[in-house]
């Protein structure tokens, strides 16, 4: 049988697998609030491993995976669920990464989730808003990481707008100062380069009227830390603060001569260009002091976690609207879902499916295979695959999203094919079982609610699955007779057998 319980975790934890630093948190689950008990954090500068092809150096890999062998030792043991790995923007560029995915799994025994930008932005401030506290009003949060920088604007625990931009302390220090020389110009092209950037989104961050900025990142935190020790404040980033340190920062001149009080030294080659990138955010987004918070991605990660256990998923309220907005007929979705959950049921443990994800992903692409229809319904199969693959789902990991892109894909005319399932790694089988078992649940149900359906014997073993219906009912109903021999030679075509009788 599928395990569907929400089990309950004493102990959980989250690991950021950030374009400059790798992060983990670990918390003990106490009536409901999440108590953190050890955090760990090492400089990887994943994104400087990036080569010109896009691919992470064996060199940069080899640091991450050093720092996650330090890591394994606190999180042995959690059980799969208690902890979770999200990668970020190094990851969603590099295009090696599943390489080291695969080793990552291996030493963790957990996998990792590579999210989008937008769904990075509203972890980070699930987490934000935790740390802080519950005042009404909107605030405006931004994280600047190695490789992107979010920005999001939200209101007590619920954020209105996310959005990424593909600017980072590590990715512009490798293109603006790589030999560790900083000049008035050089800097100056860092911040135009942010500000160009920047330019898509800061007539929507300023018309949602956010009342006060906060930072959620080690590069914001490190600039409030340079302008306490200099007697500028307690913490916070002011305009005139950013101005004189720019100053300071420029006429030093060299990356090793940062010797700047509240700087710690491996934080020197990032400061300049998380400084202009700063300076580029208040200027377009007319900021005039942010404050620090200490929640951020992980914590976010954390609380999504615990969000997931209580059953206030938020992938279920993201399904939600995507059916509402492309008018999914949801009588005909909650058949399918119901049919296709009892058929993996049924051959879970014989074709290796009992992991609680797989019924998840079933579920999910029952629920949205039609939402395509509302495009065309020529080849809206494909519509809905694109759909899924490609739009901003809040919860979904972009894993998540292809697999349930290759099911809605695959749930008519041809079966994935091997080239496409090749992407999948390890889990190319089971996608394809769950894509036999989508559409034999929608083949169940083709009359759409219109007719009395009988119980199936179902039983599988190794590429083979029979499906046994009342005797005699078959010869009575020749539609559905004819759309399970037609899906038997859809079968045979990937190398499974479907006998049906």
């Amino acid at each position: 049988m599928v395990q569907t319980e929400q089990p309950d975790f004493p102990l959980v934890a989250a690991i950021d697998l950030g374009s400059n630093s790798f992060h983990m948190v670990l918390a003990r689950v106490d009536h409901g609030e999440i108590k953190i008990l050890e955090r760990l954090g090492e400089k990887v500068q994943l994104a400087a491993g990036l080569d010109d092809d896009g691919n992470l150096t064996e060199e940069a890999m080899q640091r991450g995976l050093d720092c996650l062998r330090r890591f394994a030792q606190l999180i042995n043991g959690l059980p799969e669920g208690a902890v979770r790995i999200v990668g970020t923007n190094a990851l969603r560029e590099a295009r090696n990464r599943s390489q080291f995915i695969r080793q990552v799994r291996q030493i963790l025994g957990h996998r990792v989730d590579v999210v989008s930008g937008r769904e990075e932005a509203r972890l980070i401030y699930l987490g934000v808003a935790h740390t802080l506290a519950d005042d009404a009003g909107k605030r405006l949060v931004v994280d600047i990481g190695g490789g992107s920088t979010e920005f999001i604007v939200g209101e007590r625990f619920e954020s209105i707008l996310r959005e990424s931009l593909s600017i980072g302390c590590v990715s512009f220090s490798r293109r603006y100062f790589s030999d560790g020389r900083i000049t008035p110009s050089r800097y100056a092209e860092a911040y135009t380069a942010a500000r160009l950037e920047l330019m898509q989104i800061e007539q929507a961050v300023q018309r949602l009227d956010w009342l006060e900025a906060v930072g959620a990142s080690g590069t914001i935190r490190t600039i409030g830390q340079c302008l306490q020790a200099a007697g500028m404040g307690q913490g916070e980033v002011t305009r005139d603060g950013l101005q004189w340190l720019k100053r300071r920062v420029i006429k030093l001149g060299q990356i090793d001569k940062l010797d700047l009080p509240g700087l710690k030294v491996d934080r020197r080659p990032i400061l300049p260009a998380g400084l202009a990138i700063l300076e580029a955010v208040f200027e377009a987004l007319s900021v005039d002091v942010m404050y620090h918070s200490e929640g951020a991605l992980r914590e976010g990660v954390l609380y999504d976690l615990l969000g997931r256990h209580q059953h206030e998923d938020v992938r279920e309220r993201t399904l939600s609207a995507l059916i509402e907005r492309y008018h999914v007929d949801n009588d005909q979705a909650a058949r399918v879902e119901s049919k296709a959950v009892r058929l993996l049921n049924k051959v879970a443990e014989a074709w290796g499916l009992t992991d609680p994800k797989y019924a998840a992903l079933l579920r999910w692409a029952a629920r949205v295979h039609e939402v395509g229809m509302d495009i065309a319904h020529h080849q809206y199969h494909k519509h809905g695959a694109y759909l899924i693959e490609h739009s901003d789902l809040p919860g979904f990991s972009r894993q998540e999203q292809q697999s349930i892109s290759l099911l809605i894909r695959g749930h008519r005319r041809n079966l994935p094919s091997q080239d496409r399932l090749s992407d999948f790694g390890e889990e190319a089988q089971p996608l394809l079982r769950l894509s036999m078992l989508l559409r034999l649940a929608i083949l169940y149900h083709h009359i759409r609610g219109y007719q009395e359906m009988p119980a199936l014997d179902v039983e599988a073993s190794g590429d083979t699955l029979s499906v046994a219906f009342p005797e005699g009912w078959l010869d009575s109903n020749p539609l559905t007779q004819a759309d399970f021999q037609q899906e038997m030679q859809a079968w045979e075509k990937v190398g499974y057998t479907l006998s049906v009788r």
